[in-house]
C-alpha cells in the first residue's frame, strides 16, 4: 500500500501531525530578512518581537505598526511520492508605541502552530508484535498567540522587558485505523488554552556592540475534547462514542534560553548572531508518532545600507541577509526533523519616516526522505508592511 502525508493548507508541513501542529515561524520587520536573528536589535525603526526588552529603545511620539504575511511553495518527497504545494499565509498584527521617554508597550496576535494535514494508509507497526495497523487521517486548526510586551530603559545601556502571552485555539482531526480487517474511527476536537511569560533584557556595550538574551518560561496549555467513536467490521458499524466530552492530556511548552549579539561595522553594515535553546525533553511529554526532544536554532544575519545620500531613495534603500539551522523538537524513529534556511532580503523606504516595505525570499529544507519521513524543499516570499506615524506633535506649518 502507498504511503502519502502532505500538508493541505496553512502549515506547509505533514509534520503538523504532532502535538498542536507544526510551531508557526512569524518575525516583524526586517527579521526574516536576516535569518530570523534579532534578539539584540532594538526596536528603534520596527517592531522587534524576538525581546521584549528591545521596546525600551521606542523614539518619543513615534506609533508603530506592523502587518505580514508570506507565500509558500513547498515540494514534499517521500520515498515513493512527490508532491507540490502553494499557499499564502497570515504572519502578524502588530503595534507599539512609547509609554514614557524610557520605555514602550506593544500588543500583537500571530499564529502559534498549525494543524492541517491528510494522510492515506501510512503503515505503522504494533507495539509488542510482528504485525502492523494502517493510518489514515485529515486535521486542521491551531493556536493562535495574543501577547502584551512592555520594555523599560535603565540609563542609556540596559533594558529589560517581558512579556504575556494569551495562547488559545483548538484542533480537529479524524482518523481511521485498519487492523486486520476491522476499521475503527475517531472524530476529535481539541480545545487549548493558556498563558506564557517572556523575559528579557538587552545591554549596549558600546554604540556598535549590544548584546541580548531571553528566557521563555515552561508553560502547561490545558486542554478538553470532544470525541466520536465507531468501530466498522463486516460492513456493521458500531457506535462507541458520541460526542463524548473529556480532560485530554495537556500541552506542555519548554523552558526556552536565547543569546544574541548585534554589531555594526563601519556605520553601514550589521551583524546579527543568536542562539535559542528548548528543552522540550523536560516536559515529560510524548506522540504516539514520535518524541520530542531538546531542540537548538542558530541564526545569522547581515544588513547594509549606503547612506551616502540620503536624498537620494537608492541610498536608503537596506539589504539583507541571513542562515539559520533549527535542529527540530521532533524524533520519528530515531531521526531528527531539522530544517535549513538561507535568505536574501530588501527594506525599501516609504517617506521619510521609519517606515519600510520588508521583502524577503527564502530557500530551506525540513526532514529528510527516509522510512515514514518527508523531505520538504520550500521557497518562501514574505511582505511585511512596517508603519511608522509621528504623534503628538503640532505642526510648525500650516
Amino acid at each position: 500500500m502507498s504511503i502519502g502525508a502532505f500538508a493541505q493548507s496553512i502549515s506547509s508541513s505533514p509534520y503538523s501531525l504532532y502535538g498542536v501542529g507544526s510551531l508557526y515561524e512569524s518575525d516583524f520587520g526586517v527579521l526574516p530578512s536576516i535569518g530570523s536573528a534579532g534578539i539584540a536589535l532594538p526596536s528603534t525603526t520596527f517592531i522587534n518581537n524576538l525581546n521584549p526588552a528591545s521596546l525600551g529603545s521606542m523614539a518619543q511620539n513615534h506609533f508603530l505598526f506592523d502587518i505580514g504575511g508570506k507565500a509558500l511553495a513547498t515540494t514534499y518527497q517521500s520515498s515513493s511520492k512527490t508532491e507540490k504545494r502553494n499557499n499564502f499565509q497570515f504572519s502578524h498584527l502588530a503595534f507599539a508605541f512609547p509609554v514614557t521617554k524610557n520605555s514602550g508597550f506593544s500588543v500583537s496576535l500571530q499564529p502559534y502552530s498549525s494543524a492541517a494535514f491528510k494522510i492515506s494508509n501510512l503503515k505503522l507497526p504494533i507495539s509488542d508484535s510482528q504485525e502492523s495497523y494502517y493510518l489514515t487521517a485529515a486535521g486542521s486548526g491551531g493556536l493562535n498567540n495574543l501577547s502584551f510586551s512592555y520594555g523599560y530603559r535603565f540609563g542609556s545601556k540596559l533594558t529589560v522587558g517581558a512579556s504575556g502571552t494569551v495562547l488559545f485555539g483548538n484542533t480537529v482531526e479524524d482518523r481511521a485505523f485498519l487492523v486486520n480487517t476491522a476499521i475503527t474511527t475517531i472524530h476529535k476536537k481539541t480545545d487549548y488554552n493558556g498563558l506564557r511569560a517572556n523575559l528579557g533584557a538587552q545591554f549596549k556595550i558600546d554604540s556598535t556592540l549590544t548584546i541580548g538574551t531571553t528566557f521563555k518560561v515552561p508553560s502547561q496549555i490545558k486542554a478538553s475534547k470532544v470525541q466520536s467513536v465507531a468501530v466498522i467490521a463486516d460492513e456493521v458499524t458500531t457506535s462507541i462514542e458520541t460526542d463524548k466530552a473529556s480532560d485530554v492530556d495537556d500541552y506542555y511548552m519548554p523552558l526556552e534560553i536565547g543569546f544574541g549579539i548585534s554589531k555594526r561595522f563601519k556605520n553601514n553594515v550589521n551583524m546579527t548572531l543568536d542562539y535559542e535553546k528548548s528543552f522540550w525533553n523536560e516536559t515529560g511529554q510524548s506522540d504516539i508518532y514520535g518524541d520530542f526532544v531538546n531542540q537548538d536554532r542558530y541564526a545569522l544575519g547581515f544588513t547594509y545600507s549606503a547612506k551616502k545620500n540620503v536624498r537620494k531613495y537608492w541610498d536608503r534603500i537596506q539589504y539583507a541577509a541571513g542562515v539559520n539551522f533549527d535542529t527540530g523538537y521532533l524524533e520519528v524513529d530515531g531521526k531528527r526533523v531539522n530544517n535549513a534556511a538561507f535568505t536574501i532580503g530588501l527594506s525599501l523606504p516609504i517617506e521619510n519616516t521609519f517606515s519600510a516595505l520588508n521583502i524577503s525570499y527564502s530557500y530551506g529544507q525540513k526532514g529528510r526522505i527516509a522510512d515514514n519521513l518527508i523531505k520538504e524543499n520550500y521557497h518562501k516570499i514574505s511582505l511585511n508592511l512596517s508603519l511608522d506615524g509621528i504623534w503628538f506633535l503640532k505642526r510648525k506649518i500650516e
